[in-house]
């Protein structure tokens, strides 16, 4: 099963000197790879700091992925930033910083949305399917086709790009994730929508992921 770390994560429980345990030593020495890895456990773990730290290595030593795990960082506090960042991750040939990009652009936080560019990089990333950003290129392709700003509402093409990236990752997965972020929202992108989260989670539980019927059952009875 392939893992989804972009777009919507929870912090796992872990022990400050477990995290990463098997990437420090490399890291250390100066191994580019193993220093994003390690930022990836940090921030996957909710450790930022300790993220940020390992990923400006990474970066420094021209890895790519890191420069786009710098970008999903800095959205909380600077898009423009983060555009920079992501550009230049998607620029060296980075599928998850083609991905932050995509995000990027669709949020008008950023300024201008440019919806065709966000379509074009996810798309592309979406056609390996041996690389884990594909789960999140279909995920995210999915959701603005569900969500209908900026591009015509098409529930269609949103089930479509959903059931790829869950047949990628867990069977119903996907859908159920689009009904937590229809029910959060997320600021410049999606407006929360009662309805559209009750959908996806209907349509999560229905593809027999047990949490889309719990979060379904929830939020009928709110």
């Amino acid at each position: 099963m392939k893992r989804f770390f972009l777009l919507f994560f929870l912090p796992l429980l872990a022990h400050a000197d477990e995290i990463g345990t098997q990437y420090k030593t490399q890291a250390e020495a100066g191994d580019r790879r193993a220093q994003y890895y390690l930022a990836d456990t940090y921030l996957s773990s909710g450790d930022e700091a300790h993220a940020r730290y390992w990923a400006e290595k990474a970066a420094q030593n021209g890895d790519a992925d890191a420069l786009a795990l710098l970008a999903q960082m800095t959205l909380k506090t600077s898009f423009p930033q983060a555009l920079k960042l992501a550009e230049q991750s998607n620029q060296a040939g980075s599928k998850t910083g083609a991905i932050i990009l995509a995000r990027i652009l669709v949020n008008e936080q950023v300024g201008k949305t440019d919806y065709p560019q966000a379509i074009a990089l996810l798309q592309k990333a979406a056609e390996d399917e041996e690389s884990d950003s594909a789960v999140d290129a279909q995920m995210l392709l999915g959701l603005i086709y569900a969500n209908g700003v900026n591009v015509t509402q098409d529930d269609d093409k949103a089930t479509f790009w959903f059931k790829h990236s869950s047949s990628l990752s867990r069977t119903g997965y996907a859908e159920y994730w689009a009904g937590m972020m229809f029910e959060q929202g997320e600021k410049g992108f999606i407006a929360p929508n009662k309805q559209k989260a009750l959908n996806w989670f209907n349509v999560s539980c229905t593809e027999g992921f047990d949490t889309g019927c719990e979060e379904f059952d929830r939020l009928s009875g709110e």
